[in-house]
Order: structure tokens, then sequence, then C-alpha cells
């Protein structure tokens, strides 16, 4: 047997595989999360469309969620936070990143999940972006008409910033 690709490092055939074949439903949040990332890999487009709350199929598109499971190799899964979204709970919330490739160039989608359950069953809403964190500077910004910083007594721009 091997390892779920979704990473929770349990036996697919215990984790993932259950959930997307139907013969058991997600019991958190987070579970059907690693599910609906499995599906990706395993090409279990259904399962996706499936597995949206049924608020949010409207603009569900197969076609476009078939392309990018099957152009991308996907490379990994980190669940970052999860809020609720235990067995107990009607809502929950689950931050993650997947890695993966694509046309080359490796990427990652950051996403914050919202997940509902009715009836039993576990749905994904919608997701979000993380806001990037602001960075704040140590020291003031130099602009290009500034001295240059390391010393050498020209303009930032015909020095260091070039």
């Amino acid at each position: 047997m091997s390892n779920c690709p979704c990473g929770s490092e349990r036996e697919y055939a215990a984790c993932c595989e259950p959930v997307l074949s139907g013969a058991a439903p997600a019991a958190t949040a987070e579970a059907l999360m690693r599910a609906r990332y499995t599906a990706y890999i395993e090409r279990e487009i259904a399962f996706l469309g499936e597995s949206l709350h049924p608020g949010s199929r409207h603009d569900w598109d197969e076609a476009a969620t078939r392309k990018w499971a099957e152009q991308a190799q996907w490379l990994g899964l980190e669940v970052r936070t999860t809020e609720n979204g235990a067995a107990e709970d009607e809502e929950g919330m689950v931050e993650f990143i997947a890695t993966y490739k694509e046309d080359g160039l490796l990427r990652q989608h950051h996403e914050r999940s919202r997940f509902r359950r009715e009836n039993g069953r576990w749905y994904y809403v919608d997701g979000e972006l993380p806001k990037p964190e602001t960075m704040k500077r140590d020291a003031p910004k130099v602009g290009r008409n500034d001295p240059c910083p390391c010393g050498s007594g020209k303009k930032y721009k015909k020095c260091c910033g070039t």
C-alpha cells in the first residue's frame, strides 16, 4: 500500500480513497479539503463537482477544472491552519498551500477555504487568497537620486540601483 497523496502520512485506502469513492463521507472539513486535493491528482473531476456546496455550483467550470488537474504536476499539500470544521461543527475553514508544476514553472496555490456541513456531509463553499503580509522597512527607502547607501558617493541610480 502507498501513502495518500494528500500528505497525511496515512495509507491511501484508509485516508482519501473512501471519500473519493463515496464509501464514506469526509469526517471533517480538513478531510474534505485533503480529498479534494487528492481528487486533482487522481483526476476525480466528478468528485470535485459533487463536493461543491450546491449554492456554489452555478459558476463551476468542469472543463477548466479537468484541464488544470491534467496539466499540473501535483507536488504536495501543506495544511497551514484549520478553524472549526470538526465532526460536530457546521462550518469550518482550512488554510492550505498546494504546490504544483505547470508549464515548467513551480507554482503554489495558497487559499483559505470555507466549508459547510449539511445533512451530515461536508461541502466546499468558496475560498479566498490570503492577503500578503505588509512588510515594514527598518531603514528609509532609497530614492533614485539619493546618494548610494554603499558609500561610493554616486547616485543610487548610477551605482547599486542599476
